[in-house]
């Protein structure tokens, strides 16, 4: 009768007590080296693998060490720009907020921004409240959740001057209370920044803090004089 493998490993997990009977099978046993071509004993071949062992999980533990410490330095920037948007005290010291935190502690080099409220755009002398399609306005209402990509939407490309030729990836972020009113547009010359299906959680967050704040000041500063 053929014994196949399976019924080996049955038997011995049938019989966990066979090597304690049979202990000189069990010194005799010599097993394949994983790493040479010598053959070693079973005893050894168990320290090899448990040494194998512990070196993945130490590998795993030193990744969740970074993550976790990646974690903390991403949660302290994002309370440093919550607390800098706190503290504005006009819409002018709020952008200026919004752009030098950007900037200086998320590493975002460039940063496009514009501002509505419904239909109506009186003149302004803050760029941020300049003409925007309706189009445009229409996108970011729809935009529920933040989108990352090679191109710039509608008029955004032109949001960065002459720089804009040399950015190869965008995100859009809608900026929202009840409803959209404004869009905000970060970019970089690295391909692999804002790339299509990264993850947006804290992209949506940064919009909402932003929504909030600007909310503040948004209807007062787009009212007609």
């Amino acid at each position: 009768m053929k014994i196949e493998a399976e019924d080996v490993v049955r038997y011995f997990k049938d019989h966990p007590d066979f090597f304690q009977q049979h202990v000189n099978v069990l010194l005799d046993l010599k097993l394949p080296n994983v790493h040479d071509e010598n053959a070693i004993s079973l005893s050894e071949y168990q320290v090899v693998a448990l040494r194998e062992k512990n070196s993945l999980l130490e590998a795993k533990l030193r990744e969740l060490v970074q993550f976790g410490e990646e974690n903390d330095a991403l949660g302290e920037r994002v309370h440093r720009f919550s607390l800098a948007l706190l503290l504005a005290a006009d819409m002018e010291t709020l952008l200026q907020a919004i752009y030098y935190n950007l900037r200086e502690d998320f590493s975002i080099p460039h940063i496009g921004l514009r501002l509505w409220r419904g239909d109506a755009q009186p003149e302004s002398s803050l760029p941020e409240l300049g003409p925007t399609s309706k189009e445009l306005r229409l996108y970011a209402e729809g935009l529920t959740n933040p989108s990352c990509g090679p191109h710039a939407l509608y008029e955004t490309g032109t949001w960065f001057g002459d720089d804009g030729g040399r950015l190869k990836s965008f995100a859009m972020v809608s900026l929202r209370t009840n409803q959209s009113f404004g869009l905000l547009v970060l970019a970089s010359e690295d391909s692999g920044r804002f790339y299509q299906g990264m993850g947006t959680l804290y992209l949506k967050r940064l919009g909402e803090l932003i929504s909030v704040a600007l909310d503040r000041y948004i209807a007062r500063e787009s009212s007609p004089a």
